[in-house]
Protein backbone atom coordinates (compact mmCIF):
# COMPACT_ATOMS: atom_id res chain seq x y z
CA UNK A 1 0.00 0.00 0.00
CA UNK A 2 1.40 3.36 -0.99
CA UNK A 3 1.94 5.82 1.86
CA UNK A 4 1.14 8.83 -0.29
CA UNK A 5 -0.93 10.72 2.28
CA UNK A 6 1.80 10.47 4.90
CA UNK A 7 4.41 11.70 2.42
CA UNK A 8 2.29 14.75 1.54
CA UNK A 9 1.60 15.49 5.23
CA UNK A 10 5.24 15.30 6.25
CA UNK A 11 6.38 17.40 3.29
CA UNK A 12 3.77 20.14 3.09
CA UNK A 13 2.46 19.95 6.66
CA UNK A 14 5.73 19.61 8.60
CA UNK A 15 8.26 20.71 6.00
CA UNK A 16 10.53 17.66 6.41
CA UNK A 17 13.24 16.82 3.93
CA UNK A 18 12.90 13.93 1.53
CA UNK A 19 15.47 11.85 3.42
CA UNK A 20 13.57 12.25 6.70
CA UNK A 21 10.28 11.43 4.99
CA UNK A 22 11.78 8.30 3.47
CA UNK A 23 12.93 7.07 6.89
CA UNK A 24 9.64 7.86 8.59
CA UNK A 25 7.56 6.12 5.92
CA UNK A 26 10.06 3.30 5.43
CA UNK A 27 10.23 3.81 1.68
CA UNK A 28 13.00 4.79 -0.70
CA UNK A 29 13.95 8.41 -1.22
CA UNK A 30 13.38 7.96 -4.95
CA UNK A 31 9.80 6.88 -4.19
CA UNK A 32 9.27 9.98 -2.06
CA UNK A 33 10.62 12.14 -4.87
CA UNK A 34 8.29 10.46 -7.38
CA UNK A 35 5.23 10.98 -5.18
CA UNK A 36 6.04 14.66 -4.61
CA UNK A 37 6.79 15.17 -8.29
CA UNK A 38 3.46 13.68 -9.36
CA UNK A 39 1.59 15.68 -6.70
CA UNK A 40 3.23 18.92 -7.86
CA UNK A 41 2.30 18.12 -11.47
CA UNK A 42 -1.42 18.09 -10.63
CA UNK A 43 -1.24 20.87 -8.02
CA UNK A 44 -1.95 18.61 -5.05
CA UNK A 45 -0.90 19.84 -1.60
CA UNK A 46 -1.86 19.38 2.05
CA UNK A 47 -4.45 19.12 3.50
CA UNK A 48 -6.17 17.04 0.83
CA UNK A 49 -9.70 17.85 -0.36
CA UNK A 50 -12.47 16.22 1.69
CA UNK A 51 -13.62 14.03 -1.23
CA UNK A 52 -10.09 12.75 -1.94
CA UNK A 53 -10.06 9.26 -0.44
CA UNK A 54 -7.44 6.56 -1.04
CA UNK A 55 -8.98 5.39 -4.30
CA UNK A 56 -9.34 8.89 -5.71
CA UNK A 57 -5.78 9.79 -4.70
CA UNK A 58 -4.46 6.68 -6.42
CA UNK A 59 -6.38 7.56 -9.62
CA UNK A 60 -4.99 11.11 -9.62
CA UNK A 61 -1.36 10.22 -9.08
CA UNK A 62 -1.23 6.89 -10.92
CA UNK A 63 -3.74 6.90 -13.77
CA UNK A 64 -1.88 4.02 -15.43
CA UNK A 65 -0.30 1.14 -13.58
CA UNK A 66 3.46 1.46 -14.05
CA UNK A 67 5.38 -1.55 -15.28
CA UNK A 68 7.86 -3.27 -13.05
CA UNK A 69 11.36 -1.95 -13.73
CA UNK A 70 13.96 -4.50 -14.69
CA UNK A 71 16.55 -5.29 -12.07
CA UNK A 72 20.13 -4.46 -12.93
CA UNK A 73 22.92 -6.84 -12.07
CA UNK A 74 25.42 -5.37 -9.65
CA UNK A 75 29.09 -5.95 -10.20
CA UNK A 76 31.46 -6.87 -7.41
CA UNK A 77 30.70 -8.42 -4.04
CA UNK A 78 27.77 -7.44 -1.81
CA UNK A 79 29.35 -7.77 1.63
CA UNK A 80 26.17 -6.49 3.30
CA UNK A 81 24.22 -9.42 1.87
CA UNK A 82 27.01 -11.81 2.86
CA UNK A 83 26.86 -10.63 6.48
CA UNK A 84 23.07 -11.03 6.50
CA UNK A 85 23.35 -14.60 5.25
CA UNK A 86 26.05 -15.45 7.78
CA UNK A 87 23.87 -14.07 10.61
CA UNK A 88 20.77 -15.88 9.35
CA UNK A 89 22.27 -19.31 8.66
CA UNK A 90 24.37 -20.50 11.61
CA UNK A 91 26.15 -23.28 9.68
CA UNK A 92 27.09 -21.12 6.70
CA UNK A 93 30.82 -20.44 6.32
CA UNK A 94 32.70 -17.74 4.47
CA UNK A 95 34.44 -20.38 2.37
CA UNK A 96 31.12 -21.71 1.04
CA UNK A 97 30.04 -18.17 0.19
CA UNK A 98 33.35 -17.64 -1.66
CA UNK A 99 32.89 -20.87 -3.65
CA UNK A 100 29.41 -19.76 -4.74
CA UNK A 101 30.88 -16.38 -5.66
CA UNK A 102 33.57 -17.98 -7.86
CA UNK A 103 30.92 -20.01 -9.71
CA UNK A 104 29.33 -16.78 -10.96
CA UNK A 105 32.65 -14.83 -11.20
CA UNK A 106 35.35 -17.27 -12.42
CA UNK A 107 37.95 -14.51 -12.64
CA UNK A 108 37.08 -13.01 -9.25
CA UNK A 109 39.04 -12.67 -6.03
CA UNK A 110 41.04 -15.49 -4.52
CA UNK A 111 39.84 -16.90 -1.21
CA UNK A 112 42.49 -15.07 0.85
CA UNK A 113 41.76 -11.75 -0.87
CA UNK A 114 38.03 -12.29 -0.51
CA UNK A 115 38.38 -12.86 3.24
CA UNK A 116 40.67 -9.86 3.62
CA UNK A 117 38.23 -7.53 1.86
CA UNK A 118 35.31 -8.83 3.91
CA UNK A 119 37.17 -8.37 7.22
CA UNK A 120 38.21 -4.85 6.24
CA UNK A 121 34.61 -4.01 5.33
CA UNK A 122 33.34 -5.58 8.55
CA UNK A 123 35.68 -3.49 10.72
CA UNK A 124 34.40 -0.33 9.09
CA UNK A 125 30.81 -1.34 9.92
CA UNK A 126 31.57 -1.54 13.62
CA UNK A 127 32.60 2.07 14.06
CA UNK A 128 30.19 4.27 15.98
CA UNK A 129 28.66 7.37 14.45
CA UNK A 130 28.39 10.25 16.86
CA UNK A 131 24.90 11.68 16.48
CA UNK A 132 24.49 15.43 16.46
CA UNK A 133 21.07 16.31 17.86
CA UNK A 134 19.57 19.58 16.69
CA UNK A 135 17.31 21.62 18.96
CA UNK A 136 13.68 20.55 18.92
CA UNK A 137 14.29 17.73 16.45
CA UNK A 138 13.95 14.36 18.25
CA UNK A 139 12.27 12.86 21.29
CA UNK A 140 13.45 9.37 22.33
CA UNK A 141 10.99 7.15 24.24
CA UNK A 142 11.22 3.71 25.85
CA UNK A 143 10.16 1.62 28.83
CA UNK A 144 12.63 1.15 31.66
CA UNK A 145 13.82 -2.38 32.34
CA UNK A 146 13.18 -2.12 36.09
CA UNK A 147 9.69 -2.02 37.59
CA UNK A 148 8.35 -0.78 40.93
CA UNK A 149 5.98 -2.96 43.03
CA UNK A 150 2.57 -1.53 43.96
CA UNK A 151 1.10 -3.25 47.05
CA UNK A 152 -2.53 -3.96 47.80
CA UNK A 153 -3.48 -2.57 51.23
CA UNK A 154 -5.73 -5.53 52.07
CA UNK A 155 -4.06 -8.61 50.60
CA UNK A 156 -0.52 -7.27 50.59
CA UNK A 157 0.10 -8.67 47.10
CA UNK A 158 2.36 -6.66 44.79
CA UNK A 159 1.79 -5.80 41.12
CA UNK A 160 4.64 -4.36 39.01
CA UNK A 161 4.37 -0.81 37.67
CA UNK A 162 6.22 0.00 34.44
CA UNK A 163 8.22 3.20 34.05
CA UNK A 164 7.92 5.18 30.82
CA UNK A 165 10.85 7.46 29.94
CA UNK A 166 11.12 10.21 27.32
CA UNK A 167 14.14 12.43 26.72
CA UNK A 168 14.93 15.24 24.28
CA UNK A 169 17.88 14.79 21.94
CA UNK A 170 19.62 18.15 22.31
CA UNK A 171 19.23 18.91 26.02
CA UNK A 172 18.65 15.39 27.46
CA UNK A 173 15.74 16.88 29.42
CA UNK A 174 14.02 13.78 30.84
CA UNK A 175 10.45 12.79 31.68
CA UNK A 176 9.41 9.67 33.63
CA UNK A 177 5.97 8.33 34.51
CA UNK A 178 4.70 5.12 36.12
CA UNK A 179 1.92 3.12 34.45
CA UNK A 180 0.08 -0.04 35.54
CA UNK A 181 1.18 -1.85 32.37
CA UNK A 182 2.71 -1.50 28.93
CA UNK A 183 -0.48 -1.77 26.88
CA UNK A 184 -1.59 0.55 24.11
CA UNK A 185 -3.67 2.74 26.42
CA UNK A 186 -0.72 3.28 28.78
CA UNK A 187 1.68 3.82 25.86
CA UNK A 188 -0.45 6.60 24.35
CA UNK A 189 -1.28 8.18 27.71
CA UNK A 190 2.41 8.40 28.66
CA UNK A 191 3.22 10.11 25.34
CA UNK A 192 0.49 12.69 25.90
CA UNK A 193 1.76 13.35 29.43
CA UNK A 194 5.33 13.71 28.10
CA UNK A 195 4.24 16.31 25.53
CA UNK A 196 2.44 18.23 28.28
CA UNK A 197 5.55 18.00 30.45
CA UNK A 198 7.78 19.38 27.65
CA UNK A 199 5.10 21.99 26.78
CA UNK A 200 5.57 21.20 23.11
CA UNK A 201 6.60 18.51 20.63
CA UNK A 202 9.65 17.80 18.53
CA UNK A 203 9.45 17.04 14.81
CA UNK A 204 10.55 13.42 15.19
CA UNK A 205 9.67 10.69 17.66
CA UNK A 206 12.09 7.76 18.04
CA UNK A 207 10.65 4.73 19.90
CA UNK A 208 11.93 1.21 20.19
CA UNK A 209 9.83 -1.52 18.54
CA UNK A 210 7.21 -2.44 21.20
CA UNK A 211 4.09 -4.23 19.99
CA UNK A 212 1.98 -1.37 21.27
CA UNK A 213 3.73 1.13 18.99
CA UNK A 214 4.96 -0.92 16.04
CA UNK A 215 2.61 -3.58 14.65
CA UNK A 216 5.36 -5.29 12.66
CA UNK A 217 9.00 -4.66 13.47
CA UNK A 218 11.26 -4.62 10.42
CA UNK A 219 14.64 -3.14 9.68
CA UNK A 220 13.41 -1.59 6.45
CA UNK A 221 9.59 -1.35 6.55
CA UNK A 222 8.18 -1.23 10.10
CA UNK A 223 4.41 -0.82 10.34
CA UNK A 224 3.15 1.56 13.01
CA UNK A 225 0.14 0.83 15.15
CA UNK A 226 -2.84 2.74 13.73
CA UNK A 227 -3.66 4.47 17.01
CA UNK A 228 -0.01 5.44 17.56
CA UNK A 229 0.19 6.88 14.05
CA UNK A 230 -3.03 8.84 14.58
CA UNK A 231 -1.67 10.28 17.83
CA UNK A 232 1.48 11.38 15.99
CA UNK A 233 -0.64 13.08 13.32
CA UNK A 234 -2.64 14.89 16.00
CA UNK A 235 0.54 16.37 17.50
CA UNK A 236 2.25 16.96 14.14
CA UNK A 237 5.20 14.64 14.70
CA UNK A 238 6.77 11.94 12.53
CA UNK A 239 7.61 8.53 14.03
CA UNK A 240 10.92 6.89 13.06
CA UNK A 241 11.32 3.61 15.01
CA UNK A 242 14.84 2.48 15.83
CA UNK A 243 16.15 -0.51 13.93
CA UNK A 244 15.47 -3.84 15.64
CA UNK A 245 18.33 -5.01 17.86
CA UNK A 246 20.22 -1.75 17.29
CA UNK A 247 20.33 0.01 20.70
CA UNK A 248 22.81 2.56 19.35
CA UNK A 249 19.99 4.09 17.30
CA UNK A 250 18.40 5.22 20.57
CA UNK A 251 21.49 5.59 22.73
CA UNK A 252 20.09 8.84 24.13
CA UNK A 253 17.09 7.15 25.77
CA UNK A 254 19.16 4.12 26.76
CA UNK A 255 21.34 6.48 28.74
CA UNK A 256 18.26 8.25 30.14
CA UNK A 257 16.87 4.89 31.29
CA UNK A 258 20.12 4.16 33.13
CA UNK A 259 20.12 7.61 34.72
CA UNK A 260 16.47 7.31 35.88
CA UNK A 261 17.06 3.83 37.27
CA UNK A 262 20.16 5.09 39.11
CA UNK A 263 18.91 8.42 40.49
CA UNK A 264 15.15 7.88 40.76
CA UNK A 265 14.20 4.22 41.07
CA UNK A 266 17.21 3.33 43.21
CA UNK A 267 16.36 6.21 45.55
CA UNK A 268 12.85 4.75 46.03
CA UNK A 269 14.00 1.22 46.83
CA UNK A 270 13.22 1.56 50.57
CA UNK A 271 9.74 3.03 50.09
CA UNK A 272 6.52 1.04 49.81
CA UNK A 273 3.80 2.34 47.48
CA UNK A 274 0.11 1.46 47.53
CA UNK A 275 -1.06 3.29 44.37
CA UNK A 276 0.24 4.50 41.02
CA UNK A 277 -0.61 8.08 41.95
CA UNK A 278 1.53 7.86 45.09
CA UNK A 279 4.44 6.46 43.07
CA UNK A 280 4.17 9.17 40.39
CA UNK A 281 4.16 11.87 43.05
CA UNK A 282 7.47 10.52 44.40
CA UNK A 283 8.92 10.19 40.87
CA UNK A 284 7.98 13.79 40.08
CA UNK A 285 9.95 15.09 43.06
CA UNK A 286 13.09 13.10 42.20
CA UNK A 287 12.73 13.88 38.50
CA UNK A 288 12.83 17.60 39.20
CA UNK A 289 16.00 17.04 41.20
CA UNK A 290 17.52 15.00 38.37
CA UNK A 291 16.82 17.59 35.67
CA UNK A 292 18.34 20.31 37.85
CA UNK A 293 21.41 18.22 38.72
CA UNK A 294 24.59 19.81 37.31
CA UNK A 295 26.55 18.06 34.59
CA UNK A 296 30.01 16.77 35.48
CA UNK A 297 31.80 17.49 32.21
CA UNK A 298 30.08 20.69 31.10
CA UNK A 299 28.34 23.68 32.57
CA UNK A 300 24.65 23.81 33.28
CA UNK A 301 21.88 21.29 33.89
CA UNK A 302 19.34 19.45 31.82
CA UNK A 303 16.71 22.01 32.81
CA UNK A 304 18.89 24.98 31.85
CA UNK A 305 19.81 23.44 28.49
CA UNK A 306 16.15 22.70 27.86
CA UNK A 307 15.12 26.29 28.55
CA UNK A 308 17.94 27.62 26.37
CA UNK A 309 18.07 25.16 23.47
CA UNK A 310 15.08 22.84 23.13
CA UNK A 311 12.17 24.83 24.55
CA UNK A 312 12.26 27.67 21.97
CA UNK A 313 12.49 25.16 19.10
CA UNK A 314 9.58 22.92 20.12
CA UNK A 315 6.35 22.90 18.12
CA UNK A 316 3.33 24.26 20.04
CA UNK A 317 0.79 21.81 21.39
CA UNK A 318 -2.59 21.57 19.60
CA UNK A 319 -5.59 23.32 21.12
CA UNK A 320 -7.07 20.03 22.35
CA UNK A 321 -5.44 16.98 23.91
CA UNK A 322 -5.45 13.81 21.92
CA UNK A 323 -8.43 11.58 22.69
CA UNK A 324 -7.24 8.02 22.46
CA UNK A 325 -8.91 5.97 19.76
CA UNK A 326 -8.52 2.35 18.76
CA UNK A 327 -8.88 0.91 15.26
CA UNK A 328 -10.39 -2.38 14.19
CA UNK A 329 -11.05 -3.98 10.82
CA UNK A 330 -14.71 -5.02 10.65
CA UNK A 331 -17.14 -6.40 8.08
CA UNK A 332 -20.83 -5.49 7.87
CA UNK A 333 -23.10 -8.51 8.22
CA UNK A 334 -26.30 -9.17 6.27
CA UNK A 335 -28.26 -7.03 8.76
CA UNK A 336 -25.92 -4.07 7.90
CA UNK A 337 -24.40 -3.93 11.40
CA UNK A 338 -20.76 -4.25 12.49
CA UNK A 339 -19.48 -5.53 15.82
CA UNK A 340 -17.25 -3.34 18.00
CA UNK A 341 -16.48 -4.48 21.55
CA UNK A 342 -19.50 -6.86 21.63
CA UNK A 343 -21.94 -4.13 20.53
CA UNK A 344 -23.47 -3.79 17.07
CA UNK A 345 -23.61 -0.52 15.12
CA UNK A 346 -25.45 0.13 11.86
CA UNK A 347 -23.97 1.25 8.54
CA UNK A 348 -25.80 2.12 5.29
CA UNK A 349 -27.50 -1.08 4.11
CA UNK A 350 -25.77 -0.87 0.71
CA UNK A 351 -22.47 -1.64 2.51
CA UNK A 352 -23.67 -5.02 3.84
CA UNK A 353 -20.94 -7.62 3.41
CA UNK A 354 -18.18 -5.08 2.80
CA UNK A 355 -15.03 -4.59 4.88
CA UNK A 356 -14.32 -1.29 6.60
CA UNK A 357 -12.39 0.20 9.52
CA UNK A 358 -13.85 1.13 12.88
CA UNK A 359 -12.34 3.93 14.97
CA UNK A 360 -13.70 3.99 18.51
CA UNK A 361 -13.02 6.14 21.55
CA UNK A 362 -14.60 6.19 24.99
CA UNK A 363 -17.53 8.24 23.63
CA UNK A 364 -17.81 7.70 19.85
CA UNK A 365 -17.61 4.99 17.18
CA UNK A 366 -16.75 6.00 13.60
CA UNK A 367 -16.75 3.71 10.58
CA UNK A 368 -14.61 4.35 7.49
CA UNK A 369 -14.42 2.83 4.04
CA UNK A 370 -11.51 3.78 1.75
CA UNK A 371 -10.66 6.65 4.11
CA UNK A 372 -14.22 8.07 3.95
CA UNK A 373 -16.45 8.14 7.02
CA UNK A 374 -19.71 6.33 6.35
CA UNK A 375 -21.27 6.21 9.85
CA UNK A 376 -20.87 7.70 13.31
CA UNK A 377 -22.47 6.56 16.59
CA UNK A 378 -22.33 7.36 20.29
CA UNK A 379 -20.33 4.61 22.05
CA UNK A 380 -22.43 2.04 23.91
CA UNK A 381 -21.06 -0.52 26.36
CA UNK A 382 -24.22 -2.68 26.45
CA UNK A 383 -23.08 -6.13 25.33
CA UNK A 384 -24.89 -7.81 22.42
CA UNK A 385 -27.27 -4.89 21.86
CA UNK A 386 -27.81 -2.90 18.66
CA UNK A 387 -27.50 0.79 17.87
CA UNK A 388 -29.33 1.54 14.63
CA UNK A 389 -29.85 4.77 12.69
CA UNK A 390 -33.09 4.71 10.70
CA UNK A 391 -31.45 6.38 7.68
CA UNK A 392 -29.20 3.31 7.32
CA UNK A 393 -32.20 1.01 6.83
CA UNK A 394 -33.99 0.20 3.56
CA UNK A 395 -37.35 1.91 3.05
CA UNK A 396 -39.23 -1.33 3.65
CA UNK A 397 -37.51 -1.85 7.02
CA UNK A 398 -38.20 1.75 8.02
CA UNK A 399 -41.88 1.34 7.18
CA UNK A 400 -42.10 -1.85 9.22
CA UNK A 401 -40.64 -0.27 12.35
CA UNK A 402 -42.90 2.78 12.07
CA UNK A 403 -45.91 0.65 13.14
CA UNK A 404 -46.60 0.60 16.88
CA UNK A 405 -49.65 -0.65 18.87
CA UNK A 406 -50.83 2.88 19.58
CA UNK A 407 -50.59 3.84 15.91
CA UNK A 408 -52.56 0.76 14.81
CA UNK A 409 -55.31 1.45 17.37
CA UNK A 410 -55.44 5.11 16.35
CA UNK A 411 -55.93 4.11 12.71
CA UNK A 412 -58.71 1.67 13.66
CA UNK A 413 -60.53 4.43 15.57
CA UNK A 414 -60.80 6.38 12.31
CA UNK A 415 -62.89 3.45 10.96
CA UNK A 416 -65.08 2.99 14.03
CA UNK A 417 -65.14 1.94 17.65
CA UNK A 418 -65.89 -1.70 16.79
CA UNK A 419 -62.86 -1.90 14.47
CA UNK A 420 -60.68 -0.31 17.17
CA UNK A 421 -61.93 -2.89 19.68
CA UNK A 422 -61.10 -5.74 17.28
CA UNK A 423 -57.56 -4.42 16.78
CA UNK A 424 -57.12 -3.89 20.51
CA UNK A 425 -58.31 -7.42 21.23
CA UNK A 426 -55.90 -8.90 18.66
CA UNK A 427 -52.90 -7.06 20.15
CA UNK A 428 -53.82 -7.96 23.74
CA UNK A 429 -54.39 -11.63 22.97
CA UNK A 430 -50.82 -12.19 21.78
CA UNK A 431 -47.86 -12.86 24.14
CA UNK A 432 -46.14 -9.86 22.52
CA UNK A 433 -48.05 -7.06 20.71
CA UNK A 434 -45.71 -7.26 17.70
CA UNK A 435 -47.02 -10.79 17.02
CA UNK A 436 -50.37 -9.25 16.08
CA UNK A 437 -48.96 -6.61 13.72
CA UNK A 438 -49.42 -8.71 10.60
CA UNK A 439 -53.08 -9.46 11.42
CA UNK A 440 -53.74 -5.75 11.98
CA UNK A 441 -51.99 -4.84 8.74
CA UNK A 442 -54.23 -7.40 7.01
CA UNK A 443 -57.31 -5.65 8.42
CA UNK A 444 -55.93 -2.37 7.04
CA UNK A 445 -55.71 -4.00 3.60
CA UNK A 446 -59.39 -5.04 3.91
CA UNK A 447 -60.24 -1.34 4.34
CA UNK A 448 -58.79 -0.71 0.87
CA UNK A 449 -60.98 -3.44 -0.70
CA UNK A 450 -64.22 -2.78 1.21
CA UNK A 451 -65.73 0.44 2.50
CA UNK A 452 -65.21 1.73 6.01
CA UNK A 453 -68.92 1.19 6.79
CA UNK A 454 -68.79 -2.50 5.83
CA UNK A 455 -65.54 -3.04 7.79
CA UNK A 456 -67.12 -1.45 10.87
CA UNK A 457 -70.24 -3.61 10.50
CA UNK A 458 -68.11 -6.73 10.07
CA UNK A 459 -66.18 -5.79 13.20
CA UNK A 460 -69.44 -5.49 15.17
CA UNK A 461 -70.48 -8.96 14.04
CA UNK A 462 -67.02 -10.38 14.86
CA UNK A 463 -67.25 -8.95 18.40
CA UNK A 464 -70.68 -10.56 18.89
CA UNK A 465 -69.33 -13.90 17.68
CA UNK A 466 -66.10 -13.40 19.72
CA UNK A 467 -64.13 -14.11 16.54
CA UNK A 468 -61.66 -11.20 16.50
CA UNK A 469 -59.19 -12.16 13.80
CA UNK A 470 -58.23 -11.17 10.30
CA UNK A 471 -59.53 -14.48 8.92
CA UNK A 472 -62.98 -14.00 10.52
CA UNK A 473 -63.35 -10.43 9.23
CA UNK A 474 -62.32 -11.48 5.74
CA UNK A 475 -64.86 -14.33 5.79
CA UNK A 476 -67.66 -12.06 7.04
CA UNK A 477 -66.99 -9.47 4.33
CA UNK A 478 -66.51 -12.05 1.56
CA UNK A 479 -69.86 -13.76 2.39
CA UNK A 480 -71.62 -10.38 3.00
CA UNK A 481 -72.62 -11.45 6.51
CA UNK A 482 -72.05 -7.87 7.63
CA UNK A 483 -75.26 -6.87 5.75
CA UNK A 484 -77.52 -9.30 7.68
CA UNK A 485 -79.50 -8.38 10.76
CA UNK A 486 -77.62 -8.08 13.98
CA UNK A 487 -77.45 -11.29 16.02
CA UNK A 488 -79.59 -11.44 19.22
CA UNK A 489 -77.83 -12.42 22.43
CA UNK A 490 -78.49 -16.01 23.41
CA UNK A 491 -79.75 -15.15 26.93
CA UNK A 492 -82.53 -12.93 25.46
CA UNK A 493 -84.34 -15.89 23.79
CA UNK A 494 -87.17 -17.59 25.80
CA UNK A 495 -86.51 -21.18 26.79
CA UNK A 496 -88.59 -24.18 25.60
CA UNK A 497 -91.84 -25.08 27.46
CA UNK A 498 -92.86 -28.76 27.94
CA UNK A 499 -93.63 -31.28 30.74
CA UNK A 500 -90.03 -32.32 31.29
CA UNK A 501 -88.89 -28.83 32.29
CA UNK A 502 -88.63 -28.57 36.09
CA UNK A 503 -89.42 -25.27 37.68
CA UNK A 504 -87.48 -23.44 40.39
CA UNK A 505 -89.80 -24.92 43.07
CA UNK A 506 -88.46 -28.40 42.26
CA UNK A 507 -85.25 -27.63 44.11
CA UNK A 508 -86.96 -26.35 47.31
CA UNK A 509 -86.33 -28.67 50.32
CA UNK A 510 -89.30 -30.72 51.66
CA UNK A 511 -91.28 -29.14 54.56
CA UNK A 512 -91.08 -32.28 56.72
CA UNK A 513 -87.32 -32.14 56.79
CA UNK A 514 -87.33 -28.58 58.00
CA UNK A 515 -89.54 -29.48 60.97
Amino acid sequence: MRKIKEVLRLRFGLGLQQQQIARSCSIGQATVHRYLERAAAIGLGWPLPEDCDDRRLDELLFPLKPGRPSLRQRDGVDFQEIRRQLQTHKRLTLQLVWEEYRETHPGGYSYSRFCELYQRWSRNQDVVLRQEHRAGEKTFVDWAGDTVPIYDRISGQAAPASIFIATLGASSYTFAHAAPGQGLAQWIDCHVRAFDFFQGTTKLLVPDNPRTGVSRACRYEPDLNRTYHEMAQHYGVAVIPARPREPRDKAKVENAVAVVERWVLAALRHRKFFSIAELNEAIEELLDRLNNRRFRKREGTRASFFAEVDRPALQPLPAERYVQAEWKTVRASIDYHVEVDRHYYSVPYLLAGQQMEARYTASTVELFQSGRRVASHARSFAAYRHTTISEHMPKSHQAHLEWTPSRLIHWAETIGMATAEVVRTILQSRPHPEMGYRACLGIMRLAKTYSNERLEAASQRALQLQACSYTSLRSILKRSLDRQLTLEPENSKPGPRHANVRGASYYDPPTTLLQ
